[in-house]
C-alpha cells in the first residue's frame, strides 16, 4: 500500500493572539521556575533540585565529598534538563562563604574567591550537604512536603522542601523575570528565629515590633550599614526599599606621626580587585588629590591598605570622598518579590514572608505528624497480633506445622488480621523468648503513649505552635548568634551628615575646564578642555552631536526629561573622551520611551521656565529640582498624551510662545506663577496642534529667532497680549521651523 500524503497542520490564527498566548506561557515559566524564589524554602527550582540530587547521592555531611561533575550530571539527568555550566554556577555560589551567607553545599577545592576569580572547573572540586541543607531536607521521608513527577515522569522530586531553616531572608535571592524582579539580601539566622518565636506567640504582633529582632541585612562579607531607622522600618513594611553598606575601616599608625587606613570589610558582592582598579583609577585621573596609593595586601582576611598624600590629611573626609567615588559604598535593594504558595508572585513585607513561613512549617509538622501516626499504628497493628499470640505459641506452632495454608488457621483461631497472620509467619524461632515477648510488651506501651501524645498535638493549635517554637529553638541553637557561623557580621551606624561634608569635598576635586558631549542616542562623554563643535568628535553609526557643553570638572549637568524629570550628573564622574562614551541611561533611570529635552551646566539661584506640548508651564528655581539620585525629581506633572517640551532660563521681563499652528502670543513674564512642582497653568490655547518653543526675553531688547534675526517690541505689538489667548500667526520674516534663538 502506498504510503499516503502528509498534510500539514496549518490553522488561520491572529498573529497578535498567537504570539501574546506564547510570550505569556514564556514569562509564566520564567517566573515560576527560574528567577523567583519560594517563599517557603527560599529557593528556585535549580537550587532546590542541587540539594535534593545530593541527599539522594548520599552526600550529608559525615559522607565523604563527590565530584562536582558527578553531582551535575545526576541533577541534568534526573531533575533539570539545562546546561552544566549554568547548573554548576549555580552550585558553586552555594558553597561561597562570601556569596552565601549560611553555605549549602560544603566545597572542596577551588569555588572562586571575593576578587571575582572563577571556580575551576567541575571535574576538579568536590562538594557535599552542609548541615545548614540537612535541615532544610529534614522530613522528605516522612511525607512532609508534596512530590511530582520529573522533566521526564521516570522519578519524583519534592515541590517544595521542608524548611526548618529560614532560608529565604538567611540566604536572600536575585532574581530577573519577566516584567518583575526579586532582590533579597541575607540576614542573620538568629535574629530571624527570634522574630519567628515572637510570630509564633503572637500573629497579631506590629511590623514594628519585629524590627526588635531583625535589625536589617547581615552580609557574609561584614560591612557597615547607614541609613537611618525610619527607612529601614519602611523597607520592611512595604518590602521594597534599599541599605547603603560601607566597607570598615580603620586608621593604623606608623612612625613619625604617619598613619595609613586598613580597610578589612568590603561591600556585599563587591569585587576586590575592581574596587583597587577603580581606586587606582581616580588616582591617576588625580579625583582624589587626598590619596597618595593603594594597595593589596590581603591573604585569607581582606586588608586594602590607603595612603594619605601627607599625614596631615583628615582621615575621615579622605574616607567620605572615598565612599562618594568609589565601590567602598554601595546601595543593597530589596525587593522582597517572591512566589506565593510556589505559584502566585507578589511583593511581601517581612510580617508576610515570616507568617507565610511559620505557616509552611505548621502544615509540615501536621503532615509529619499523621505520617508517623500512621507508622504506629501499623506496628501497633503487628504488636497485638504477636502478643495475641505469646498467650498459646505451642497452637502456633501446631497449625504452622500440620496445615499446608497456615494463615487463614492462624486468622480464625485467633482474630488476626491479615497483616498481623503475615508477621507471624515471617517471625524468626529465636524471638519466641519469653524476653522478647518483654521487650514487645514495653515496645507497645511506648508507642501508645506516643500515640495519645501526637493525637492531642494535632487537636490542639497551642501544641502545635510549642513545637514549631521548640523546633525553631533547635535551629537557632546550631546556627544562631552564640554560634561561630551565626555571630553578626554587619554593623550598624548613623547615616553621615553628607550636606556638611560637600563643601569640602567638592573643594578637593581639581577645577580644570571639559566639554561635556552628549549624542542624539543619549551617549554622554567627557573632553579635556573647552573645545568647539568640529568633526574630529566621532560617533556611532547612525548617530550624531545634539549637546555640547562647555563645563567645568567641579561642576553638575543638569538634565530635563519628556516625563517631567530633572536629573543631575556630576561633571568629575562622567566618563572620558575615549571611545564613543557611555549610554547615559547608565548613569539614571531613564525609560526607554522618555527622551531628553535639554542639557545645561547648573548654576545657584537661577529660575527656569517649564512648558509642555499642552501648553501648560511655570516658573521653578533651578536649585530646588537638582537631583544627584538616579530616580532624579519629578518637577513637572505630565499627563497621558503629553510630553515636557521646553527649559528655558528665566532672564527677562517678557514670554514668547509659538505653537505648531505658527501662532505667536506675547505676555508678560508675571502672569506666570512660580510653582516648585506641578502641572502649570495655560500659556497658549491651541485648537490644532501643540506647543513648540517659548522664550523668555527682556522688553527693550526683544528676542531672537533660530535664524538669529532679533524682533523688538515694536514690530509686535499687535502679538502681544495675555496669557492663555491663543495670539495671531507669525509676521512675514519669521523662521520657517518656529523656533526661538
Amino acid at each position: 500500500m502506498a504510503d499516503l500524503p502528509i498534510k500539514d497542520d496549518i490553522r488561520p490564527e491572529q498573529l497578535g493572539k498567537a504570539v501574546s498566548e506564547r510570550y505569556l506561557a514564556y514569562a509564566l515559566s520564567t517566573i515560576t521556575q527560574r528567577a523567583l524564589p519560594d517563599v517557603r524554602d527560599g529557593l528556585k527550582p535549580v537550587h532546590r533540585r542541587i540539594l535534593y540530587a545530593m541527599r539522594e547521592l548520599g552526600l550529608a555531611p559525615p559522607a565523604s565529598f563527590t565530584k562536582c561533575s558527578r553531582v551535575v550530571g545526576d541533577v541534568i539527568g534526573k531533575f533539570h534538563p539545562h546546561g552544566d555550566q549554568a547548573l554548576y554556577d549555580a552550585l558553586v555560589r552555594l558553597a561561597q562563604d562570601f556569596s552565601a551567607r549560611y553555605p549549602l553545599v560544603d566545597g572542596q577545592g577551588n569555588f572562586g574567591n571575593v576578587d571575582g576569580d572563577n571556580p575551576a572547573a567541575m571535574r576538579y572540586t568536590e562538594s557535599r550537604l552542609t548541615a545548614v541543607a540537612q535541615v532544610l531536607l529534614e522530613g522528605l521521608d516522612e511525607d512532609a512536603v508534596d512530590f511530582r513527577p520529573n522533566y521526564d515522569g521516570k522519578d519524583r522530586e519534592p515541590v517544595v522542601l521542608p524548611g526548618a531553616f529560614p532560608n529565604l531572608l538567611a540566604n536572600g535571592s536575585n532574581g530577573i523575570a519577566v516584567g518583575m524582579a526579586t532582590s533579597i539580601p541575607p540576614h542573620n539566622a538568629g535574629e530571624l528565629c527570634a522574630a519567628i518565636i515572637a510570630l509564633i506567640d503572637n500573629p497579631a504582633l506590629a511590623e514594628a515590633k519585629l524590627l526588635k529582632f531583625v535589625k536589617g541585612p547581615d552580609f557574609p562579607t561584614g560591612g557597615i550599614i547607614v541609613e537611618d531607622q525610619a527607612s529601614i522600618a519602611d523597607a520592611y513594611r512595604t518590602g521594597r526599599g534599599g541599605f547603603r553598606v560601607r566597607a570598615r575601616w580603620k586608621k593604623e599608625d606608623g612612625q613619625r606621626g604617619t598613619w595609613q587606613i586598613v580597610v578589612d570589610q568590603i561591600p556585599f558582592q563587591v569585587q576586590k580587585s575592581k574596587l583597587i582598579e577603580r581606586l587606582a583609577e581616580l588616582i591617576e585621573q588625580k579625583k582624589l588629590p587626598m590619596l597618595d596609593d593603594v594597595r593589596d595586601e590581603s591573604a585569607q582576611d581582606i586588608r586594602i591598605v590607603l595612603i594619605p598624600k601627607s599625614r596631615t590629611v583628615d582621615a575621615d573626609i579622605l574616607m567620605e570622598q572615598l565612599f562618594r567615588l568609589s565601590d567602598l559604598e554601595t546601595r543593597v535593594s530589596l525587593n522582597m518579590n517572591v512566589l506565593d504558595g510556589g505559584l502566585i508572585p507578589r511583593v511581601m513585607s517581612l510580617k508576610d514572608v515570616l507568617a507565610s513561613l511559620i505557616n509552611h512549617r505548621r502544615n509540615v509538622l501536621e503532615r509529619r505528624t499523621e505520617h508517623r501516626l500512621e507508622k504506629i499504628a501499623a506496628r501497633l497493628e503487628i504488636l497485638e497480633g504477636y502478643l495475641a499470640v505469646y498467650l498459646n505459641l505451642d497452637k502456633v506452632i501446631r497449625i504452622i506445622r500440620n496445615e499446608d495454608e497456615p494463615k487463614p488457621k492462624l486468622m480464625t483461631a485467633f482474630k488476626l488480621t491479615e497483616n498481623q497472620a503475615e508477621a507471624i509467619l515471617n517471625m524468626r524461632l529465636r524471638s519466641l523468648r519469653k524476653l522478647e515477648e518483654m521487650q514487645i510488651r514495653g515496645e507497645h506501651t511506648d508507642l501508645t503513649k506516643e500515640q495519645k501524645d501526637l493525637k492531642k498535638l494535632l487537636a490542639s493549635d497551642k501544641l502545635k505552635s510549642e513545637k514549631l517554637i521548640e523546633e525553631v529553638k533547635a535551629v537557632d541553637a546550631k546556627f544562631g548568634q552564640k554560634t561561630e557561623l551565626g555571630k553578626r557580621r554587619t554593623t550598624f551606624s548613623a547615616p553621615p551628615d553628607i550636606a556638611a561634608d560637600v563643601d569640602v569635598l567638592e573643594s578637593l576635586i581639581e577645577k580644570e575646564p571639559i566639554t561635556v558631549v552628549c549624542s542624539e542616542k543619549g551617549w554622554i562623554r567627557s573632553f579635556k578642555g573647552h573645545q568647539e563643535p568640529n568633526d574630529s568628535v566621532k560617533y556611532r553609526e547612525g548617530d550624531r552631536e545634539r549637546f555640547w557643553i562647555r563645563a567645568e570638572t567641579t561642576d553638575k549637568v543638569m538634565l530635563f526629561a519628556t516625563d517631567g524629570r530633572f536629573f543631575t550628573l556630576d561633571c568629575s564622574k562622567l566618563p572620558g573622551g575615549r571611545g564613543n562614551g557611555e549610554a547615559i541611561r547608565s548613569f539614571i533611570d531613564l525609560p526607554p520611551e522618555v527622551d531628553l529635552v535639554t542639557m545645561f551646566v547648573h548654576r545657584d539661584g537661577r529660575k527656569l521656565l517649564l512648558a509642555a506640548t499642552s501648553g501648560h508651564g511655570f516658573v521653578t528655581g533651578e536649585d530646588e529640582a537638582v537631583a544627584m539620585t538616579r530616580s532624579g525629581k519629578k518637577v513637572m506633572t505630565v499627563p497621558t498624551g503629553t510630553e515636557a517640551a521646553v527649559c528655558r532660563f528665566v532672564e527677562g521681563d517678557m514670554v514668547a510662545v509659538i505653537g505648531e499652528n505658527r501662532k505667536l502670543l506675547l505676555f508678560v513674564l508675571d502672569e506666570v506663577p512660580e510653582l516648585a512642582r506641578g502641572r502649570g497653568v495655560i500659556l497658549q490655547r491651541y485648537k490644532d496642534g501643540n506647543l513648540l518653543d517659548v522664550c523668555v526675553y527682556t522688553n527693550k531688547q526683544g528676542f531672537r529667532d533660530v535664524n538669529n534675526r532679533t524682533w523688538t517690541t515694536s514690530e509686535l505689538k499687535e502679538w502681544k497680549g495675555a496669557r492663555a489667548q491663543a495670539g495671531r500667526l507669525v509676521p512675514r520674516g519669521f523662521a520657517k521651523s518656529g523656533k526661538f534663538g
